[in-house]
């Protein structure tokens, strides 16, 4: 097969003995990353479990309930990132299992870019025309602007499949990396180098114009129009969940940047360059900063609403009750069938204590009446 040459391999160790050595500090960001994974799977599905069954279906939880799904997504992929450092930064799972993995990070990056801009605008649009909003805004209508983002997302990330493919090192190491080469190739005569270039280039931009600039230029659009008409007409405080969608939006930033930046210096550096061997060392732990995006989505929805962490609380306890329900049926039913018992012979003893005094005041009143009849 056909591969493009590029400078992707500066932040590989060459190991022609192929053992896997860790130093104390990558075994530890091994361990902290298997760590963060577990607790992003359990998190997310703490709030789709919560959200799907707990509470009442709405428009703004049919938002979170379609992030906590990508989300997820993208936590679920995590675990197999660990398993790859872990091997020294060696790909295992072969090609195709490489281009899904890679798929589900990018996917995950269109679909949040895109579904916090629809629910920037869904707030612009809920404070600017209420009225509006009132009549045709429900969850139907959420429900197929969801389904058509999730389209537009998998559409988004088809050319990130096509050019994923698992390189072989000289020194034995196989990467999951980018093959500009794979796919559609002209007809006609080409420069195979600057075809590569031209495709790297195209995809580096696109992220980074439609999963990061483009929906951030409508989210900052769409919420200085609300802050301004919530300023005119005189609120002070903005509703819990715009606190909400801006925390988010502002986690989503500080998680992304970094990841588009070190992107677009690879790119544009020339090939060989200090810089884009800073760069592409850099990209790795940039994509995990990315991936933290979607394990601190949860954790943003618990604090920011209480009623939420109520009901996160309540369906622990009922799932508690469930696992114990089991031993303790046994232990309830004797408690049952005890005080049972003990209901029964305190009625008993009531029952006669009260024919004993019908008994009492029936002879009392038939001395009275003989007393009577006497005088």
């Amino acid at each position: 097969m056909v591969h493009c040459h590029f400078n992707h391999t500066a932040n590989i160790t060459v190991n022609p003995s192929h053992q896997v050595n860790l130093s104390s500090l990558k075994i530890f960001i091994i361990s902290l990353h298997g760590v963060v994974s577990t607790i992003g799977i359990i998190e997310n599905l703490l709030i789709l479990a919560v959200v799907g069954f707990h509470v009442r279906r709405s428009v703004i939880s049919m938002w979170i309930l379609n992030l906590a799904a990508s989300d997820l997504l993208a936590t679920l992929s995590l675990p197999f990132f660990t398993l790859y450092m872990a091997r020294g930064d060696t790909w295992t799972l072969g090609p195709t299992f490489c281009r899904i993995h890679s798929s589900i990070f990018f996917l995950n990056m269109f679909f949040s870019a895109f579904l916090l801009a629809a629910i920037s605008m869904d707030r612009c649009l809920v404070v600017l025309r209420p009225v509006w909003a009132q009549n045709h805004r429900n969850v139907k209508a959420v429900g197929k602007i969801c389904g058509a983002i999730w389209a537009l997302a998998i559409l988004c990330t088809i050319p990130f499949y096509i050019y994923r493919d698992t390189t072989t090192l000289p020194s034995g190491k196989t990467l999951c990396y980018y093959n500009y080469a794979r796919g559609f190739l002209p007809s006609e005569p080409y420069d195979l180098k600057a075809l590569c270039k031209y495709r790297k280039e195209a995809l580096a931009f696109m992220k980074l114009f439609l999963a990061f600039l483009i929906p951030l230029l409508v989210i900052i659009l769409s919420y200085s129009a609300v802050s301004a008409t919530l300023a005119h007409r005189g609120c002070r405080r903005p509703f819990r969940f715009v606190r909400l969608v801006v925390a988010v939006v502002v986690t989503f930033i500080l998680c992304w940047t970094p990841y588009h930046l070190f992107i677009i210096l690879e790119v544009m550096a020339a090939n060989g360059s200090a810089l884009q061997t800073q760069a592409s060392k850099a990209l790795p732990v940039s994509a995990t900063i990315g991936f933290l995006n979607s394990v601190l989505n949860p954790i943003l929805y618990v604090f920011s609403c209480p009623d939420l962490c109520s009901k996160i609380r309540h369906s622990l306890g009922a799932v508690m009750e469930s696992v114990l329900a089991e031993d303790l049926a046994e232990l309830a039913r004797r408690r049952s069938s005890g005080r049972s018992s003990i209901s029964i012979s305190r009625s008993l003893n009531r029952l006669q204590n009260s024919t004993g005094n019908v008994n009492l005041k029936s002879e009392e009143l038939a001395l009275e009446q003989t007393t009577i009849t006497a005088i």
